[in-house]
């Protein structure tokens, strides 16, 4: 059965394409609102980096909507639903419109809880990750209707997972854990096959305390994590089995409170950290070893707990989450990858605090 979920509001009469004197290729924000169960949808122009919300949104989604992934084909989305152990598929059109397709996948009895989500570059696995249950559940994915299988049985971390990377060769899954005790904080790596994992050499690794952030280098060389109560960035190489080493002097010590999310821009120059606590997003630019150096010009002022982020396709836009408790709110910035400064393009309301933000690539 399919539900409608979401239209596109049609401006100046343009069915496809956004009518601009720059760039008409159409890209869609998707964030997700757990505490309203729903997930609201915008149009992004691609020349400005101002969003237009789509009409219908924001749409329906399961109970708790934490976690929102696409696919590379820009055909499908999904979406986990932690408070009803399950996730949902749904159909992107080439105007943004969503579709769900129900019934919806179950995690269960093996998983509960699913807070994160990440799949591999080629679109042919998804990884899920549960916090109640404290493992991860994989799914292969039907490329013609983005239909769902289970691989296996739930494999465990023994803890309650923090965030989740897959490595751009698509052959190691990345996840961070740890409580909130000095020295408890770490990365287990795994080598997947066919979406079958096997822990690499000398997992799990050490970071700092509570790694909520995590990004790896589209190079695949480096991988970064923000340890947000002890207030900085671990880094790390990574080697050809996918096991990690230690940069000299990682982690280092950020200026700023409350590190959660990270993002690198598409030239891969520079990474961006979100400070909860100290409302700005850090910037770093990344040298040729891995190891990181804050511009003069950072931090960038933000909204109220910035937790998110977000990078378009075109490296030229960047979109943070903001989770004040009441006037939440999605920024967009404008990104300049000469320099990688953020300039403020405009603030959207939103009817709750987002856990995620979502892109068509």
């Amino acid at each position: 059965m399919l539900k409608k979920a979401a239209a596109l509001f049609l401006v100046c009469a343009s069915v496809a394409t956004w009518v601009s004197c720059g760039s008409t290729s159409s890209r869609y924000v998707y964030a997700s609102i757990p505490g309203s169960n729903e997930i609201v949808a915008y149009r992004e122009d691609p020349n400005s980096g101002v969003l237009t919300q789509l009409a219908g949104s924001p749409i329906t989604a399961g109970q708790a909507v934490q976690a929102l992934v696409i696919h590379p084909s820009k055909k499908f989305l999904y979406a986990a639903n932690s408070g009803e152990g399950d996730i949902s598929l749904f159909t992107i059109s080439t105007t943004g419109i969503l579709t769900e397709v129900t019934p919806r996948t179950s995690i269960t009895p093996q998983g509960t809880a699913p807070t994160l989500l990440a799949m591999d570059t080629a679109g042919a696995f998804l990884y899920v990750g549960n916090a109640g249950s404290n493992n991860i559940s994989v799914f292969s994915i039907d490329s013609g209707t983005g239909a769902l299988t289970q691989v296996g049985n739930a494999f465990p971390i023994g803890t309650n997972p923090l965030n989740m990377q897959v490595a751009p060769s698509g052959n190691i899954l990345y996840v961070t854990g740890g409580g909130g005790l000095p020295g408890t904080g770490f990365i287990e790596a795994f080598a997947v096959n066919q979406g079958v994992a096997t822990p690499v050499p000398n997992s799990p690794f050490p970071t700092g305390t509570n790694p909520d952030g995590l990004v790896i280098a589209s190079s695949g060389s480096f991988l970064y994590t923000a340890n947000k109560l002890d207030n900085s960035i671990s880094e790390f190489a990574i080697n050809a089995d996918g096991s990690l080493t230690a940069l000299s002097g990682s982690p280092i010590g950020e200026q700023f409170a409350g590190p959660l999310a990270l993002s690198i821009d598409k030239s891969g120059k520079y990474l961006y950290v979100a400070n909860q606590a100290s409302t700005n997003l850090a910037a770093y630019t990344i040298g040729s070893d891995g190891t990181l150096t804050l511009l003069t010009n950072s931090p960038f002022g933000t909204g109220t707990n910035p937790s998110v982020i977000a990078s378009d396709a075109s490296g030229k836009y960047l979109f943070v989450g903001n989770q004040p408790g009441s006037g939440a709110a999605i920024e967009s910035f404008g990104l300049d990858s000469s320099t990688g400064t953020l300039t403020e393009v405009a603030t959207y309301s939103l009817p709750g605090n987002p856990t995620s933000i979502a892109i068509t690539p």
